[in-house]
């Protein structure tokens, strides 16, 4: 699959992922530390990776300026998937941002528990 482009006030977007009607995607115009986005009818917030010595030591769910946050259950599915897949979202982010690498949409159907 391509990328998926979109213009937002916060540049080009990319959708990386979709999971259970929830996108989650990068904007072009990020920066560390590594984060994705995620947006759900209208809802937004961020989760940001803290790394420490080549691994995820945490992750936080932050709002995201301007936006409305993710409701409750949103808000616990989406921590799950980056959660599950804090490895692969960290390497697209790098493959992304750092070597200029094209990387794919992945759309994930199965509810994580």
């Amino acid at each position: 699959m391509s990328l998926k482009l979109k213009k937002d006030l916060f540049g080009v977007s990319c959708q990386k992922y979709t999971y259970l009607g929830i996108v989650i995607l990068f904007y072009s115009n990020e920066h560390e530390p590594i984060h994705v986005h995620e947006k759900h009818q209208g809802y937004e917030s961020k989760a940001e990776f803290i790394i420490e010595k080549g691994k995820v030591k945490e992750i936080l769910i932050k709002p995201v300026k301007g936006r409305k946050p993710l409701r409750p259950i949103e808000q616990n599915d989406f921590r799950r998937f980056v959660e599950t897949h804090a490895n692969e979202i960290i390497g697209k982010w790098i493959d992304y941002f750092v070597l200029h690498k094209q990387v794919t949409r992945e759309s994930v159907q199965r509810r994580i528990p």
